[in-house]
């Protein structure tokens, strides 16, 4: 690997020459300096950078959106250092320096047709380098042959979405929801983030934003040929008027984006033409060149809440689908109904049908079931006719063949990726397409491992319920991201030696995810150690603008450019009680298992000398005798099951593994042993695992670090890899005509249900 020492000795400064839009030599020197340090600080491994960590990349990027020539310059110094990581095989630094070129590309008012090719010429040579460097490459490749034929596509598309701006042309929207766990954002915490992402949010009107995409729009394909000033004073003044205008420019964008093979000079005379339209309907006369404005990106509209119920998260996500449609057209109100199924309604379970005289038709119901009766309509015999026939709510249980197709793609994935210990990351290039939907949930989840488990557990929920009746599937992308935040006590607080090993590390998985991804660790782990002191900034005299605009800048970095998934497998549990007359509970945890068995002391007897008569009684303090049944994971797939018993006052399950060295997608299973066993392996490496005590004592379970998910007088456990209802439902169905093997798209079905956190760059081996 390249440090950044010999980076240094092989780094020379920009040219001395004034790049083209008048930037000064000092103003794109100290540029430079500042992709240099953030390159460093990449490097620094020091526990006390974590706290400074992703200020140097908001500092550098808030320098350049105030003046659109400095954009220019960011955009040719990083691909002048992208070349360089390519040419010495430094390639800890291209991810981050990609998406900071492209994220400084987007917000550009203009780019020079040959920097667009060399951009998209370091894209496409991405490709012949392993995952993910080839994944993200490719992804950023087709963005900028977009942006090289239709120059302010990507500008465009980010605020229609993002700002819920209609139009036919581009009907696709986006929202980001932010779920905090109650647990550790409470009290002035929480009020503190909630104020400062409701304070930086987007205020401004729809109009604002679509003078914005004219005036970008047209700078990106005029370049000095649009004078900045004047246009935007024009947009200004005619108000309501330009609406006119703004879908005329989407029309155009859109048009010629699709087009393959589009030719750029037409696109820019039709542009012209429209800004010599604009201006001289101000009665403006349209100027040869003149300088550009700056047209930052508004943040997102974002949505907070504190977490206390499972099922607000999808009722948000279903009110933002509801709204949204009806202001696009007129949908039936039954499509938006997302009923509450039984607890034990599941794919896996056969359906019995049971003989029914209703019609569901209420005109064939008795008089006294019938609502109303006895009242007379004052619309007449006509209306109250038309009353009568209507069919009352219904659930659909039976899934038609669209539906399944559309919960299936949901788990399609590359052909042989499936049963391996190796963990899935970055999106499946599988050759079946997706169906396209029109709506993008960000789910940004704050909190630790905590709140990840309590995400597991409701996603696990909603593929059961979309398995029955298919809603939000069809209809919305669900794009999951994590913020580990922990207050301050938890941080610098000595670890007490009474707390588990596992419980040391609240925000494990993040842990993880900043070890395979170092730019996930640079700008997300370091936002939450951040946020405690950013919310103590607020409350006091010294909180500016700036510093309240921070937290909302990094999370809309975050979700605009970290697309590529890290993916945790969702593990099923069962738990059954001493109490017969309790029925067995089903739960899932995604991280972390605790087993804590009740101790007592055993009393021994010791011979203090060969002397019969000399006896010691000793007290020792035990465990409870368990039996555990697994299968050892390994990457043949060859082991066969195994049972042992040992006693143990606590067992520890961890899915997150502990280092780079050991990451193999299973569990750990750990033992508190009093005495270890001859020949008993201190760790355990599984996939499936059933755990049983033998002398009628019960144990404790908590899942996920969660003190509120915590299960008492626990006889047995069974824990596996949780089934994806979409690959269950599909086995159900062919079942039905004895197929023995798979065949068909099925086989191309992932059968686990992992849980996707989107990162920056997925896993970097």
């Amino acid at each position: 690997m390249t440090t950044m020492a010999s980076w240094d000795l092989c780094n020379s400064k920009p040219s001395m020459e004034t790049t083209g839009g008048g930037v000064s030599t000092a103003a794109e020197s100290d540029i430079y300096r500042s992709v240099q340090a953030v390159l460093r600080e990449l490097d620094c491994q020091h526990p006390s950078s974590m706290f400074n960590k992703g200020m140097l990349r908001w500092t550098l990027h808030k320098k350049v959106q105030s003046n659109p020539s400095h954009s220019v310059s960011l955009v040719k110094i990083v691909v002048k250092e992208l070349e360089r990581a390519e040419r010495v095989d430094c390639k800890t630094y291209i991810i981050p320096l990609l998406h900071t070129l492209i994220y400084a590309v987007v917000q550009t008012a203009y780019i020079p047709d040959d920097l667009y090719k060399r951009v998209y010429d370091f894209c496409k040579r991405l490709l012949t380098l392993p995952q993910p460097y080839c994944t993200v490459g490719l992804s950023y490749a087709k963005h900028m042959k977009t942006e090289r034929s239709t120059p302010g596509a990507l500008y465009q598309r980010m605020v229609l979405s993002e700002q819920s701006l209609k139009s036919e042309n581009y009907p696709f929207q986006e929202k980001v929801f932010v779920f905090a766990d109650p647990a550790v954002l409470s009290g002035p915490l929480g009020a503190a983030v909630r104020a400062d992402v409701e304070h930086a949010g987007s205020y401004r009107g729809p109009l604002a934003h679509m003078c914005s995409v004219v005036q970008h729009t047209l700078q990106s394909a005029l370049g000095e040929d649009c004078h900045g000033p004047t246009l935007a004073d024009v947009l200004k003044d005619i108000g309501q008027d330009v609406e006119p205008y703004f879908q005329e420019v989407v029309a155009t964008v859109e048009q010629n984006a699709e087009e393959a093979g589009a030719d750029r000079s037409q696109y820019a005379a039709r542009l012209r033409q429209l800004y010599s339209e604009i201006l001289t309907a101000a009665n403006q006369d349209p100027l040869s060149r003149g300088s550009l404005c700056d047209t930052p990106l508004p943040n997102p509209e974002i949505s907070f809440h504190l977490w206390r119920e499972e099922e607000e998260l999808w009722r948000e996500l279903a009110k933002f689908v509801r709204s949204s449609s009806t202001e696009r057209c007129s949908l039936d109100q039954d499509d938006f109904e997302m009923p509450d199924f039984p607890a034990d309604l599941s794919p896996e379970m056969p359906r019995h049908s049971i003989m029914s005289t209703d019609s569901g038709i209420e005109r064939d119901l008795p008089p006294s079931e019938l609502p109303g009766v006895g009242a007379e309509s004052p619309g007449g015999g006509a209306e109250q006719e038309q009353l009568r026939l209507t069919r009352r709510g219904c659930i659909k249980m039976k899934p038609s063949v669209t539906d399944s197709m559309a919960l299936m793609q949901d788990s399609l994935e590359e052909p042989g990726a499936g049963g391996t210990l190796q963990r899935k990351a970055g999106n499946s290039s599988t050759p079946f397409p997706k169906q396209q939907r029109h709506f993008i949930a960000r789910i940004v989840l704050m909190g630790d491992d905590r709140v990840l488990g309590r995400l597991a557990k409701a996603y696990y929920s909603l593929r059961k319920r979309e398995a029955r009746r298919l809603f939000l599937t069809m209809k919305v992308n669900l794009q999951m991201y994590y913020i580990p935040v922990t207050d301050e006590a938890t941080i610098t607080s000595p670890v007490k030696e009474n707390i588990s090993p596992a419980k040391k590390n609240l925000c494990a998985l993040a842990s993880y995810l900043g070890r395979v991804d170092p730019w996930y660790e640079c700008n997300i782990n370091s936002l939450g150690y951040m946020i405690p002191k950013l919310a103590k900034m607020q409350s006091g005299p010294s909180r500016s603008s700036e510093s309240s605009s921070f937290l909302v800048d990094v999370m809309s970095y975050y979700t605009r450019t970290a697309l590529q998934p890290v993916y945790f497998t969702i593990y099923s549990v069962k738990i059954s009680f001493s109490n017969l007359t309790k029925d067995p509970v089903d739960e899932v945890f995604v991280s972390h298992l605790e087993m804590d068995f009740p101790e007592f002391r055993l009393l021994t007897t010791t011979l203090k000398d060969a002397s019969v008569r000399h006896k010691k009684n000793i007290a020792e303090l035990c465990g409870a005798v368990v039996s555990i049944n697994y299968r050892k994971a390994s990457l043949s797939s060859r082991e066969v099951d195994t049972g042992i018993s040992l006693r143990t006052t606590g067992m520890n399950i961890s899915a997150i593994p502990s280092n780079e060295t050991e990451d193999f997608d299973c569990l750990t299973v750990s033992f508190n042993e009093t005495k270890p066993k001859l020949g008993t392996e201190p760790k355990i490496r599984t996939c499936n695992i059933k755990i049983r005590t033998l002398e009628n004592r019960t144990f404790t379970v908590c899942l996920d670090k969660d003190s509120r998910r915590t299960f008492k007088d626990v006889l047995s456990v069974e824990i596996s890899p949780c089934m994806d209802p979409g690959y269950c439902i599909q086995r159900t169905m062919r079942s039905k005509f004895s197929l023995k093997e798979e065949t068909g798209l099925i086989k191309y079905i992932s059968k686990g249900l992992p849980l996707p956190i989107n990162t920056f760059a997925g896993i970097i081996h």
